[in-house]
C-alpha cells in the first residue's frame, strides 16, 4: 500500500485499536462499546470512531441519539458521553437528521469521510481510539487501514460467534488483516452462551469455544468469551452509567487487561 501522511489530529492518540468481524451480526460494536467502558472505568480516556456508514450503531448504544457535533476553529468536536468528559464519540449518526435515514453512497464518498473523521475531529489527548468497522473486507476496512498504515495502529481486535458460519467468515478476516500488514490482537467470541435473567445460569445456545479453537489453530491471542446477558439491553439508555455494575463488567474486565497487554505501539 501506498504511505499516508500522518493524520495531525491524531497526535495525542496513545493507541489505536480497530475492531472487525467477518460478518454482520456478531455484536462487534456491543463489544466495541464494552471495551470503551471498560476502559474509562480504569482511568483511560477513549474516542470510539463509528466507520460503519451504512449501519452505524454507536450513537444508540452510548445513549447519544439525538445528538450533534459542533463545528469549532480546529475542526470536528466529538460527541462526548459522559460528564468527565473521558469518552468521546464520531459517527455518521450523529449528521443525518433522521436516525432512520440510509446512507447510500459509493466507495469514493465513503473513502472521503472517513478521512475527514480522521484528519477534522478534535481528538485531543486520548488513551485509546477504538475504531468501530463495518463487517467484512468492504471499502471502509480498506480505507481506514490506509490512511492509519503510517500512524502504527495497535492492531485489530476480531469478533466472531461460536458458530461455524461466523468462524468461517472470520477466517477471511484473519486472511484480510495478514495481507495489509496490521497485527492482530487477539478474538473474542461474543454471544457465548446465555445468561438466565432469573437464576443467573449460563447456558450454551449456540455451542461454545469455536472461538478458542480457531485461536489456537491461526496463533492468535483469545481474549476471552462474551456470554449475551438480556439485562444489558435494560440499561441501553444510561449504559454508560450503569455498565460497571453489569454482569458482563467482570468479564470485559479481563478482556480489557489483556488487550492493554497486547496494545504496544509506542509513540
Amino acid at each position: 500500500m501506498a504511505s499516508m501522511q500522518q493524520p495531525p489530529q491524531l497526535d495525542k492518540v496513545k493507541h489505536i485499536i480497530l475492531v472487525m468481524s467477518g460478518k454482520g451480526g456478531v455484536g462487534k460494536s456491543s463489544v466495541t462499546t464494552q471495551l470503551a467502558l471498560s476502559l474509562i472505568a480504569r482511568g483511560k480516556t477513549v474516542g470510539v470512531l463509528d466507520i460503519d456508514l451504512c449501519g452505524p450503531s454507536i450513537p444508540r448504544m452510548l445513549g447519544l441519539d439525538g445528538r450533534g457535533i459542533h463545528q469549532s476553529s480546529a475542526g470536528w468536536v466529538p460527541v462526548y458521553a459522559d460528564e468527565k468528559k473521558q469518552l468521546c464519540c464520531m459517527s455518521i449518526g450523529f449528521m443525518l437528521e433522521n436516525k432512520d435515514d440510509s446512507v447510500v453512497w459509493r466507495g469514493p464518498k465513503k473513502t472521503a469521510m472517513i478521512r475527514q473523521f480522521l484528519t477534522d475531529t478534535c481528538w485531543g489527548e486520548l488513551d485509546y481510539l477504538i475504531i468501530d468497522t463495518p463487517p467484512g473486507t468492504s471499502d471502509e476496512n480498506i480505507s481506514i487501514v490506509e490512511h492509519l498504515k503510517a500512524y502504527n495502529p495497535d492492531g485489530v481486535i476480531l469478533v466472531t460467534t461460536p458458530q461455524a458460519v461466523a468462524l468461517s467468515d472470520v477466517r477471511k478476516q484473519v486472511s484480510f488483516c495478514r495481507q495489509v500488514g496490521i497485527p492482530i490482537l487477539g478474538l473474542v467470541e461474543n454471544m457465548s452462551g446465555f445468561i438466565c435473567p432469573h437464576c443467573s445460569e449460563c447456558n450454551n445456545l449456540f455451542s461454545a469455544g469455536g472461538g478458542e479453537a480457531m485461536s489456537e489453530e491461526f496463533g492468535l491471542n483469545f481474549l476471552g468469551r462474551v456470554p449475551i446477558d438480556p439485562t444489558l439491553t435494560a440499561m441501553d439508555t444510561d449504559l454508560v452509567k450503569q455498565f460497571p455494575t453489569s454482569s458482563l463488567f467482570p468479564v470485559f474486565e479481563k478482556i480489557t487487561e489483556r488487550v492493554e497487554e497486547h496494545a504496544t505501539r509506542s509513540q
